[in-house]
C-alpha cells in the first residue's frame, strides 16, 4: 500500500487536487505553459455554421439511400478568424470532398425508407501511411488494441514497465445513436477496423473480434460484402420520427475519437409520428445548402475543448492532469498513466466554432439541441446578461417539443434546459415580440466539474464556460406560419406496455487498492446480489432479455456522480426516481416521452421500461465517454 503521505509527495509542487473533478480553477492563477486563455478568445465574432446535408450517392439500388461517408484528417477554422486554426478530424462525403467537416453534415432520413452507409477509414496521409492519433491513447486500458494481434486485441494488455501513449494506426467504428438496426450496423465496440495504410506494423490486429462475424452476417443478408479499411451499415429507419446523431465508438477510444472531431447529426423525417413543415418553424438546410444558410429549423451541438496556443486540440496527456498524481503507475500500481476519469474542457464550441452568433428573426426558431461533451452536463437559459451573477432569470422559455424518441406527448415549457451527455432536446424558442438590435445569450450555469443534480453545486464560469452563443434579432424577412407552441398538438404517443421482469442493475467505482486516497481507478457496471457487484467488460452477459420481452431495469447508482445511461438499439421510458430508502418521484416533465439515455442520480434507483424487440448483441453504457472507455459499459445480449 503506497500511503496518503506518498501520494501527496508525488503530487506537483506536494499538493493534490482531489476535491473539485472539474477544470482547473483560472481566476488569478497562471495560464498552463502552452495552453490558451479562454478569456482571451473573442467571443460573438463568428457566425454560427448551420451544419449542410450530406449528399448522397447514386445507386442501381433504389430501394435505400446510399453514402458512402469517411473519415480523414483536416484544418478547420474553430477558433475566431485570425487565430490559428485546428486539426481535426471528421466526417464526409467521400465522392464530395468539400463535405469533410466537424461536426459532420447532417444525414437526412425519410421513416421507412432505408439508408445504406460505407463507413471508410481514411485516416493516411497522403502516401498513404497511417495517421497516428491526434490526442494521447491510453494503451493499459480495456481497449481495441490492435498491437496484440488477433488473440490479443479487445484486450487489457499487460505491461512490465509503465508505457507511452499509443502512435500506431487508429480504429474506428461508428455508432447511429438513437437508431433502431440489427447488431451488424450497430456500431458494436469490438467490430473496429484499420485504416488501408501501406504500413501497418507486422503483427497487427487490423479489425475487430467482431468485424468479421458481422460482416458476414451482412454479406448474407444484404450481399453487401465488407472491405478491408471500411463497413457497410443497413438503417432501417422504422421507427418515429426524431434527432439522432452518430459518432464513434471504438472500445477504450470512443472519448479520444469524438474529441477529435467524430460526430454528426443524423435527422429521421416523415410518418405518422412527425408533423408537416409548415406546422413548426422552418425551413431547415437542404442538400447544397451553404453552411451559414438562413434557417429557421437549426441542428445546435455544444462541446466543451481546451486548445494550445498553436490552436490544436488539448486533451491531457497523463493522469495527473487529474489529481496531481504523478506516478507510479501501471504496473508499479493499478492507475492507468493517461486515463482521466473526466475531462472539462475551458472553452465552448458550437457547430465547431466557439462561442458563435446567431442572427435570428423576431419570429419562431426550432432548435433541436445534443449535449455533445465528453463529460460536461449543461443546464441552459436563454439571457440578457451573460455574465451576471448566476443563477439568472430565464429572458425566454424554451419549449420542447421532443426528446430522443421524438416528439413528447405535449410542449413542455422551461425556463432551464438541462442535458446530459448525449442527450437531445427539440425546443421551439420565440423571438416573435423582440426589435430589431436586440441581444439574447445563451448560457450554461451545470457545473464545471461533476454533476450531481446538487443545487448547491457552483455554476460554471461566468467569464468562459458558463457562456455557450448570443443571438441577435435582425429585422423581419418574411411571414412565420408556424403555430405557437402552447397550441401545438403533437404525434399521438404510445406508451409501452406492462412489464413482465424487472431487472437490477448497478453503477459502481472503484477506487485504488495500493494508493491510499486517490481516485477512481474504474467506473463499472454490475449487477445487485444483495449489494452493487462489478462486472468488467470481459466478464460472461448478465443482462440476457428475449426478444419481445418488456422490462423494467432498475438502475441503482452507488457512486457520486450523475451518469447518463444509454441503452442501443432501443427507445424506452423513464419510470420512476428513488433515493435509497425513500418515496419515489415520477419523472421530469420533459421526460415523458421515449427516451434512449437517462441520467441517473447519485444514491438513487432510476427505472426505466424498455422493450427488446429484435435478437443480437449489443451495449449498454454511461455516455460519459471517460467513464465509457473505462469498464463503465457491457454487453447485453437478445435471446430469440
Amino acid at each position: 500500500m503506497i500511503t496518503r503521505r506518498q501520494f501527496l509527495k508525488a503530487g506537483a509542487g506536494g499538493t493534490v487536487l482531489l476535491v473539485s473533478r472539474g477544470i482547473p480553477a483560472l481566476g488569478g492563477a497562471a495560464i498552463p505553459e502552452g495552453m490558451m486563455d479562454p478569456a482571451a478568445i473573442a467571443k460573438y465574432v463568428t457566425p454560427l455554421a448551420v451544419p449542410p446535408v450530406m449528399p448522397s450517392v447514386s445507386s442501381a439500388d433504389d430501394s435505400a439511400d446510399q453514402y458512402v461517408i469517411g473519415v480523414r484528417q483536416f484544418r478547420q477554422q474553430i477558433l475566431p478568424s485570425g487565430s490559428p486554426a485546428t486539426t481535426v478530424w471528421g466526417y464526409g462525403s467521400v465522392r464530395h470532398p468539400w463535405t469533410f467537416s466537424s461536426p459532420a453534415f447532417t444525414v437526412e432520413a425519410t421513416a421507412d425508407r432505408p439508408v445504406r452507409v460505407t463507413w471508410v477509414n481514411e485516416l493516411v496521409d497522403r502516401d498513404g501511411n497511417y495517421l497516428p492519433h491526434l490526442l494521447p491513447v491510453d494503451p493499459t486500458l480495456h481497449w481495441a488494441n490492435p498491437p496484440g494481434g488477433a488473440s490479443g486485441r479487445d484486450s487489457r494488455p499487460v505491461f512490465t514497465s509503465t508505457p507511452g501513449r499509443y502512435r500506431g494506426p487508429v480504429p474506428i467504428v461508428t455508432h447511429l445513436h438513437g437508431g433502431h438496426n440489427s447488431d451488424d450496423s450497430d456500431g458494436y465496440p469490438e467490430a473496429w477496423y484499420l485504416p488501408q495504410a501501406r504500413n501497418i506494423p507486422a503483427g497487427y490486429a487490423t479489425e475487430g473480434s467482431q468485424y468479421a462475424t458481422f460482416a458476414t452476417r451482412f454479406a448474407n443478408r444484404d450481399g453487401a460484402p465488407w472491405s478491408p479499411g471500411s463497413a457497410v451499415f443497413r438503417y432501417g429507419n422504422d421507427q418515429r420520427a426524431a434527432t439522432m446523431w452518430y459518432h464513434d465508438h471504438t472500445l477504450g477510444m470512443t472519448r479520444l475519437n469524438v474529441y477529435a472531431g467524430l460526430a454528426g447529426f443524423y435527422l429521421l423525417r416523415g410518418g405518422p409520428s412527425d408533423l408537416p413543415s409548415p406546422v413548426l418553424p422552418g425551413p431547415a438546410s437542404r442538400v447544397g445548402d451553404p453552411v451559414n444558410r438562413r434557417s429557421c429549423e437549426i441542428p445546435i451541438v455544444i462541446q466543451d475543448r481546451s486548445f494550445a496556443t498553436d490552436g490544436s486540440l488539448h486533451y491531457p496527456g497523463s493522469r495527473e492532469d487529474f489529481d496531481r498524481f504523478a506516478g507510479p503507475y501501471i504496473p508499479g500500481s493499478d492507475l492507468s498513466p493517461i486515463w482521466n476519469p473526466e475531462f472539462f474542457g475551458t472553452a465552448m464550441m458550437v457547430n465547431g466554432r466557439t462561442w458563435p452568433f446567431l442572427p435570428v428573426e423576431p419570429r419562431r426558431f426550432r432548435f433541436r439541441f445534443l449535449n455533445g461533451c465528453n463529460s460536461r452536463f449543461l443546464e441552459l437559459k436563454i439571457v440578457t446578461n451573460p455574465v451576471a451573477k448566476r443563477p439568472v432569470a430565464a429572458a425566454l422559455p424554451f419549449w420542447q417539443i421532443g426528446s430522443e424518441g421524438g416528439f413528447l406527448p405535449e410542449p413542455v415549457e422551461l425556463g432551464r434546459l438541462l442535458l446530459a451527455p448525449a442527450e437531445r432536446a427539440d425546443v421551439i424558442v420565440d423571438f416573435a415580440r423582440l426589435p430589431a438590435g436586440t441581444e439574447l445569450y445563451l448560457i450554461n450555469e451545470a457545473p464545471d466539474g461533476v454533476f450531481r443534480g446538487d443545487a448547491r453545486a457552483a455554476p460554471a464560469d461566468p467569464a468562459t464556460t458558463g457562456q455557450v452563443m448570443k443571438f441577435v434579432v435582425r429585422a423581419p424577412a418574411g411571414r412565420d406560419s408556424s403555430v405557437a407552441p402552447d397550441q401545438l398538438t403533437l404525434p399521438s404517443f404510445t406508451p409501452l406496455g406492462s412489464a413482465t421482469k424487472t431487472r437490477k442493475v448497478a453503477l459502481l467505482e472503484r477506487n485504488s487498492a495500493v494508493i491510499s486516497g486517490a481516485g477512481p481507478t474504474a467506473v463499472l457496471l454490475g449487477t445487485i446480489d444483495g449489494h452493487g457487484t462489478a462486472r468488467m467488460w470481459s466478464d460472461p452477459i448478465t443482462e440476457t432479455p428475449a426478444v419481445g420481452a418488456i422490462e423494467v431495469w432498475e438502475i441503482h447508482n452507488f457512486t457520486m456522480d450523475a451518469h447518463p445511461i444509454h441503452v442501443h438499439e432501443v427507445l424506452f421510458q423513464a419510470v420512476d426516481r428513488q433515493p435509497f430508502a425513500r418515496i419515489a418521484r415520477p419523472p421530469e416533465r420533459w421526460e415523458k416521452g421515449y427516451k434512449d439515455t437517462v441520467i441517473a442520480y447519485p444514491n438513487e434507483i432510476t427505472r426505466i421500461k424498455v422493450m427488446f424487440d429484435r435478437a443480437g448483441l449489443f451495449v449498454w453504457h454511461c455516455h460519459i465517454l471517460e467513464h465509457e472507455d473505462n469498464e463503465m459499459m457491457r454487453p447485453y445480449r437478445v435471446e430469440g
